[in-house]
């Protein structure tokens, strides 16, 4: 079971992005890892081969888009055959994907959407992610999404979904707190009621992010610094982790990757936190 399996931490890691491989390659930074997106790099070429020199120097965790674990269309084998085949490659020591769909035969639609939150989607997601994980052969997580809206046929809170569905296939979650903050603010709940719901046992990694801040809505851009709040929900919830693997996604509006790390870094000072605590 993935629950039973010996999870590193891995420390403090960023996203491996294009714009940064020059100065990576360059001066070879002590970054302690990196995340990459699966689907960047399962075609080959000069990708797999960016690939292949960081893996020489870094652990590298892999994080995928295009699952569409919830979609109504059967699991693509040839897809997870290449996903199979990279995270050899890889030796990712778990891989995730998105609490979401995304596409349908002869439709994609390039986004990660929502779920209706019931018991029969919830046990639909639960028994192709256990297949997945069964197949993968490693510990698979699912993330949990940035919501805007809630649906008229949901029957049960966000967090309610998230721990039916990792719950029913035994895998782990990948939890977001920047998404957990947007959601929060988009439909309107207290994040504590969040975080303190789910089995956090089963979080294998946690993603730090900025957002767009539009005052009555917040979308999920990965573009700013991280904000107190999220940096606040990470405080509260890492600790409960007993530590984990904490990455910093920054997708857009590129930054150098000194100031990159630099904002990843700053996990440090409330990891130093959880140590005292243990000390104690």
């Amino acid at each position: 079971m993935a629950t039973e399996q010996i999870i590193p931490n891995l420390g403090i890691g960023i996203g491996l992005r294009s714009v940064h491989l020059p100065e990576i390659f360059a001066t070879w930074p002590a970054i302690d890892w990196f995340e990459i997106i699966s689907e960047n790099y399962m075609e080959g070429g000069l990708p797999l081969y960016n690939l292949e020199r960081i893996l020489e120097h870094y652990p590298v965790v892999m994080h995928g888009v295009a699952l569409s674990i919830g979609s109504s269309a059967p699991l693509d084998w040839d897809y997870l055959r290449q996903l199979k085949t990279l995270a050899q490659k890889t030796k990712t020591p778990w891989l995730s994907d998105h609490l979401s769909w995304g596409h349908l035969p002869g439709a994609h639609f390039h986004d990660l959407l929502p779920l209706p939150r019931t018991k029969s989607v919830a046990r639909y997601v639960a028994q192709k992610a256990r297949i997945v994980q069964d197949f993968l052969e490693i510990p698979f997580a699912l993330e949990n999404l940035s919501a805007n809206a809630d649906f008229t046929d949901d029957e049960m809170t966000e967090w309610e979904f998230l721990s039916e569905v990792v719950e029913q296939a035994d895998i782990s979650i990948m939890l977001d707190v920047n998404n957990l903050y947007v959601s929060s603010r988009n439909l309107g709940f207290n994040p504590k009621q969040y975080y303190t719901q789910i089995p956090l046992h089963r979080v294998v990694q946690i993603h730090l992010a900025g957002h767009s801040d539009y005052g009555r809505y917040v979308l999920d851009t990965h573009d700013h610094a991280v904000c107190d709040e999220v940096w606040e929900i990470y405080r509260q919830v890492y600790p409960k982790t007993r530590g984990v693997s904490t990455l910093l996604e920054w997708d857009d509006r590129f930054i150098p990757l000194e100031d990159t790390w630099k904002e990843a870094l700053r996990a440090k000072e409330f990891q130093q936190e959880t140590l005292d605590l243990f000390r104690n």
